[in-house]
C-alpha cells in the first residue's frame, strides 16, 4: 500500500485465540516482553541499538472469536524494510526458542496490573469499570472475568508463556501489503425500541476533593487532593517554563530537554530507569506545554516510597547522555517531518509567529518541537543550561492526587526534594506582553498538491484564560463553534456536508491566547466554506445573537458533565495544575456549576463583541493551490500570500 506518509511502516499479524481464552492472556505477556517499553526486545534491537526504527510496538488485541497479535514498526528514514524484517524474524524466533526471562516476565506483569488498576479508576471509557464489567458479561458470562484474566497473567511462568507463543506464533504471519474490505451483511434486529429512550434519573453533583497545602524545607509548595478509589498516587512537579521559554534560544529546547530527563540520570541508564519503573508498576513522564514544563509520576500506593525516590532522581539528576541524545534526535527530526505532513500540526507550526510576532514568547511553533535546523544544532550544554535555569525548586510546585495522606507523603517528599537547592542565578523571565490586533486580516495558502481536501485554519488573539469573564468567553465559544451542535459545525457538516467537522477553540495560555477556527473541507468547497464561516461569525456578533435554547444547551453540556470530567486522579491533577498556572483559588472547580448558572444572554453577547473580530483573522489554508487559489482570491478577504511548510513566505 502506498500513501502520503513521511516514514515507512511495517505491520504483521497473527490470528490468536479469542478474548476469554487463557492463551490470549499469556500472549499479552509475550507482547509486553517483545515490544512494550524501552527494555522490550524489539525496542532494544530496532530503536535503541541499530536505530533502524523510530518506534515499534507489539500488541495482543482481543476480539470475541479470534484476537490479533501484531507488530507495528515505524522505520527510520533510509532504512531497508528487509533489514527490519530480518531483525523482527530473529527476535521472534529467539523468543519462541527460549521464552521470556524471569525479570522480563516480572516487569510485564507489573505493567499489566498497573494499567488495569489505572483504567478501573474511571467509570466509563475503554478501560473503565462499566466497560470492563460489560465486556466480562458479554464475552464470558461473568462481569468479573477481568479477575480471571489477571490471575492467569499473575500466575504464568516463563514456560507457559513460551508454550503459548509457540502454539500461535510459529505458523507464519500476515504481512500487510493491501487489505481489501470483506463483504458484510446486516442481521435483523430483535431490539424493541417502541418505548423510546429511557428516562434519565437525577444527575449527580460534582464531588471535588478538599485541597490541602504544605511546604518543604526549601520552600517548595505541596498541594494534595486525597482520592482513594484505586490504590494509585499521581504526583507532578510543575515548572513555570514550557515552550514559551524557547524564546531567544534554540526552538524546541524546552520540549527536547524535558523528553531527555527520563532517558538517563547520573546513576541510572535509560534502560535501568525503565526496568525499575516497570518492576514498581510506576509510570514516569516528562513533557512541556506552552506555559509550563512538568515531570509526572503515577505510582501504585504499595510502592510509593521507592517510586518517589526514582522520580526524584529523574527530575534532579538527568545526565543528558550524548548517546541517548543522538537516539532521541533521530526520532525527534522524524516527528518534525511528520508534523509538516499533517495539516493541523503544520498550521500550529506556522500560525503563532504570524499572530504574535517572532519577538513574542508565544511566536513559536505551538507543537513545541522546534525546527529541523534548531534541533540539529542542539547540544548537551543547551539542555544542561535549560535544566539549570528553569527546572529548579524555586520555580516549581508539587501536586499530589490519589491514595495517600499528607502525613504519609510529606516525609517522602522531604526526603527526596526537601534538600534540593536553587541555583544563585535569578529566574529567567518570558515576554508574554500584550500584542495589538492587526489592522486587517490575512489569507495565506500552503500548497499541498493532490490533496483531496483543504484544511482551513484561522486565528486571532483573545484575552488570557485567567481573565475575570473567562467562563462567559468559553460558553460564547461553545455556542459559535466549540461543540458538535455549535453553529459552524451545524452549517458546514450537518447542513451542507462539506466538512466532517468544523469547530472553533480557545487554546489555553497565561497571556493572550489564540482563538482558532478549524475546518477541514472538500477541495471544491474551500472558498464557499470560508465565506460561510465569516458569515456565521459576523451574524453572531450583529444580527443573530445567542438564543435561549443555545445558552441552555451549552449550560447543560458544561454543568452536567462536571462529575464525569473530574472522576480520575489525572483529571483532578490537571485541575490543580491549571489553578496554579492561571492564578485561581483552590475551590475553583467546586464553584464551576454556579459560575455556569449565572451566565446570561447579555454576558454571552458581551463576550462575543469583546473577542470575535472576523475581519482581523489570519487565515492559513492548506490544500491544492491549483484548485483553490482563484476562488479564494475572488472572495476579496485579502490578497493571497503563499508560504512553504517551513513557515517562510514565498513569492507569488
Amino acid at each position: 500500500m502506498y500513501d502520503r506518509v513521511p516514514q515507512t511502516r511495517s505491520f504483521r499479524y497473527w490470528a490468536v485465540p479469542g478474548w476469554t481464552e487463557k492463551d490470549r492472556s499469556l500472549l499479552e505477556l509475550a507482547a509486553a516482553v517483545l515490544g512494550d517499553g524501552k527494555n522490550s526486545r524489539l525496542y532494544q534491537a530496532l530503536v535503541y541499538e541499530t536505530q533502524y526504527a523510530v518506534n515499534v510496538s507489539v500488541d495482543a488485541q482481543p476480539f470475541e472469536l479470534a484476537s490479533m497479535f501484531s507488530i507495528d514498526t515505524t522505520l527510520a528514514d533510509g532504512v531497508s524494510l528487509d533489514e527490519v524484517n530480518d531483525i523482527i524474524d530473529q527476535e521472534v524466533a529467539r523468543f519462541l526458542a527460549g521464552g521470556p526471562g524471569e525479570e522480563e516476565l516480572k516487569r510485564a506483569k507489573s505493567k499489566i496490573n498497573a494499567a488495569t488498576i489505572r483504567g478501573l479508576e474511571r467509570v466509563g471509557g475503554f478501560y473503565g469499570k462499566a466497560t470492563t464489567l460489560a465486556q466480562g458479561e458479554l464475552y464470558d458470562g461473568h462481569p468479573d472475568f477481568f479477575r480471571t484474566a489477571l490471575s492467569w497473567i499473575n500466575h504464568a511462568d516463563p514456560e507457559e508463556v513460551q508454550d503459548a507463543a509457540r502454539r500461535w506464533l510459529s505458523g507464519g504471519h500476515y504481512q500487510l501489503d493491501v487489505f481489501p474490505f470483506a463483504d458484510h451483511s446486516t442481521t435483523e434486529s430483535t431490539v424493541d425500541r417502541n418505548a423510546g429512550l429511557p428516562e434519565v434519573a437525577a444527575l449527580p453533583d460534582l464531588s471535588f476533593p478538599e485541597i490541602q497545602r504544605a511546604s518543604l524545607k526549601n520552600g517548595m509548595s505541596v498541594v494534595l487532593a486525597e482520592r482513594s478509589s484505586v490504590p494509585v498516587v499521581a504526583l507532578s512537579l510543575q515548572f513555570d517554563a514550557g515552550y514559551s521559554a524557547d524564546a531567544g534560544i534554540k526552538l524546541g529546547t524546552a520540549g527536547f530537554t524535558l523528553s531527555m530527563m527520563d532517558e538517563s540520570t547520573r546513576s541510572r541508564s535509560a534502560l535501568e530507569i525503565d526496568a525499575e519503573a516497570e518492576s514498581l508498576g510506576a509510570e514516569i513522564s516528562t513533557a512541556s506545554d506552552l506555559d509550563a514544563s512538568r515531570a509526572t509520576l503515577s505510582a501504585l500506593s504499595k510502592n510509593l516510597k521507592a517510586s518517589v525516590e526514582l522520580f526524584a532522581d529523574v527530575v534532579r539528576n538527568p545526565s543528558f547522555a550524548t548517546e541517548e541524545m543522538e537516539r532521541l534526535r533521530i526520532r525527534w527530526l522524524a516527528a518534525i517531518e511528520r508534523e509538516k505532513n499533517q495539516p493541523v500540526n503544520l498550521a500550529l507550526r506556522t500560525l503563532p509567529p504570524l499572530i504574535y510576532g517572532k519577538d513574542h514568547a508565544y511566536g513559536i511553533p505551538f507543537t513545541g518541537s522546534g525546527t529541523k535546523e534548531s534541533i540539529s544544532q542542539l547540544t548537551r550544554d543547551d539542555l544542561v543550561e535549560f535544566h539549570r535555569s528553569w527546572i529548579r525548586p524555586d520555580n516549581a510546585t508539587l501536586f499530589v492526587v490519589g491514595d495517600t495522606t499528607m502525613k504519609e507523603i510529606l516525609p517522602m517528599l522531604q526526603n527526596s526534594f526537601g534538600n534540593w537547592k536553587a541555583p544563585r542565578s535569578a529566574l529567567p523571565r518570558k515576554n508574554i506582553g500584550e500584542v495589538a490586533l492587526p489592522e486587517n486580516g490575512r489569507l495565506i495558502i500552503i500548497d499541498k498538491p493532490g490533496s483531496p481536501q483543504s484544511m482551513i485554519l484561522g486565528a486571532h488573539l483573545a484575552p488570557a484564560k485567567g481573565v475575570e469573564n473567562n467562563i462567559d468567553i468559553e460558553m460564547m465559544n461553545d455556542v459559535i463553534g466549540g461543540q458538535y451542535a455549535a453553529r459552524v459545525n451545524q452549517n458546514l457538516r450537518v447542513d451542507k456536508h462539506w466538512s466532517y467537522g468544523a469547530y472553533t477553540l480557545l487554546r489555553d495560555a497565561r497571556g493572550q491566547r489564540p482563538w482558532i477556527v478549524y475546518a477541514p473541507v472538500q477541495t471544491d468547497r474551500t472558498a464557499e466554506s470560508l465565506s460561510e464561516l465569516l458569515d456565521e461569525f459576523e451574524r453572531f456578533v450583529t444580527s443573530a445573537p445567542t438564543t435561549k435554547e443555545e445558552l441552555s444547551r451549552v449550560y447543560r453540556s458544561n454543568a452536567f458533565s462536571l462529575p464525569g470530567r473530574y472522576e480520575t486522579s489525572a483529571a483532578v491533577l490537571g485541575a490543580l495544575q491549571a489553578n496554579e498556572k492561571f492564578g485561581r483559588p483552590d475551590d475553583y472547580v467546586a464553584t464551576l456549576k454556579s459560575q455556569f448558572e449565572r451566565v446570561n444572554l447579555e454576558d454571552i453577547q458581551s463576550a462575543a463583541a469583546q473577542v470575535l473580530k472576523p475581519g482581523l483573522i489570519t487565515w492559513v489554508i492548506i490544500g491544492d493551490r491549483s484548485q483553490i487559489e482563484d476562488n479564494l482570491r475572488n472572495l476579496g478577504i485579502a490578497e493571497p500570500e503563499f508560504m512553504d511548510t517551513e513557515g517562510n513566505l514565498m513569492e507569488p
